[in-house]
């Protein structure tokens, strides 16, 4: 099959006008000007016409689980209200309403040309009966911070089930679940909790059972990262050495002294923002500029409809591009593409339009102008192919 558009925008070097993918099965067998794939590749032609053809959409940080409690939530005084609310709404769903909401989610993300996610899951134990459409990292992740058998149980599943195939992985859900995390420094209330062993959060957990002897003193990153002073109980990664593959979600809540031990850091994790939910909660400013200074690698997600009007990552790319508007289209971009292939060890494979890649390719429409400033202004439902066959 080979397919033409007006352009193809592979991140992998500059946009091709007039341009053609040769796809043989699921993979990327060439990329070119229409002229080049024709002359040395056969098979059906396929015209998308004034279109931009770009990778798939990589979403590196989502609760699919949550996607049925979309409008059920109202928008929270605080983050630990929020937290209340929706234990609430979990303890109210069955397993059948949680493999319904999982794939509606799945569908939903597609739509909007997600072709690739890194869900956090609350039950793995229902991954078995599922079949994701797109290219799926699962995470299971503990979140009751009164069971730690039940983190063990999750920890367990997990490790079984790795002996089916790549894709798994573990998600604490924050450091005051069980203190590793791919969520931290959230909130101000997280910070507060930790920090100054005060606040809402703090007087919440307590209130349920969480041991609190790691509060006061040290701020969420100084004990994720396992600085001096950090109870040895929860230093995961204290060197530094592992920071490479954690991916990391939020951290809008960073000190002066946070921001100097990042500087520090002999190794760099993988940073996931999510523009809308953040503006949901009204949390911190992000410190993007910051944090790429650090050379720290940003990917975007959606985060959980629990905190969110959908799952369209190019709504995610709109809100991130009317807040840091200096940043260019392109660096945006990668954000949905590159970076997160690159979080999730896929980058000879995903988030590029290149020889021997998935044949994972999201189109938009073309109107003659700057064809990155095109793409992140998109708001639809592009046209999609996941492994090949168009969806």
């Amino acid at each position: 099959m080979i397919l033409r558009a007006s352009v193809i925008v592979t991140m992998d070097g500059p946009p091709i006008r007039n341009g053609a993918v040769a796809i043989s099965g699921a993979r990327i067998s060439d990329v070119g000007t229409f002229e080049q794939i024709k002359a040395h590749h056969s098979g059906e032609i396929v015209d998308l016409g004034e279109r931009s053809l770009l990778p798939g959409l990589i979403n590196a940080h989502c609760h699919l689980d949550y996607t049925c409690l979309r409008g059920r939530i109202p928008r929270p005084n605080s983050f630990s209200d929020w937290i209340r609310a929706i234990n609430a709404e979990r303890a109210k769903l069955s397993e059948a309403d949680y493999l319904e909401s999982v794939r509606a989610g799945f569908a939903e993300a597609m739509k909007f040309g997600t072709t690739a996610i890194a869900n956090l899951t609350a039950v793995p134990q229902l991954i078995s009966q599922l079949e994701p459409p797109i290219r799926t990292w699962w995470f299971a992740e503990l979140i009751d911070v009164r069971q730690p058998r039940r983190a063990k149980e999750v920890v367990d599943l997990a490790v079984e089930a790795l002996d089916s195939g790549p894709g798994w992985g573990l998600a604490p859900h924050a450091l005051y679940n069980v203190l590793l995390t791919t969520h931290l420094a959230e909130s101000p209330e997280e910070m507060a909790m930790f920090r100054d062993a005060s606040g809402p959060l703090h007087e919440f957990l307590k209130e349920i059972g969480r041991e609190m002897s790691d509060c006061g003193g040290k701020t969420p990153l100084e004990i994720f990262i396992g600085a001096p002073g950090s109870p040895r109980r929860i230093r995961p990664v204290a060197d530094g050495r592992a920071l490479p593959g954690w991916i990391i979600a939020h951290l809008n809540e960073l000190t002066e002294s946070d921001c100097a031990l990042l500087e520090k850091l002999p190794a760099k994790f993988h940073l996931v923002h999510s523009p809308r939910s953040h503006a949901y909660f009204g949390h911190s400013p992000f410190q993007f500029e910051r944090l790429r200074q650090l050379d720290f690698n940003v990917c975007l997600g959606t985060d959980s409809l629990a905190s969110n009007d959908d799952l369209s990552l190019f709504a995610e790319i709109r809100q991130f591009s009317k807040t840091f508007p200096n940043v260019s289209p392109e660096e945006i971009l990668r954000m949905v593409t590159v970076n997160p292939a690159q979080a999730l060890r896929q980058e000879n494979a995903l988030g590029k339009i290149r020889r021997g890649g998935h044949a994972d390719l999201v189109a938009v429409p073309f109107r003659g102008g700057g064809v990155f400033e095109e793409i992140i202004a998109f708001d639809g439902e592009p046209w999609v192919m996941v492994a090949g066959t168009r969806t």
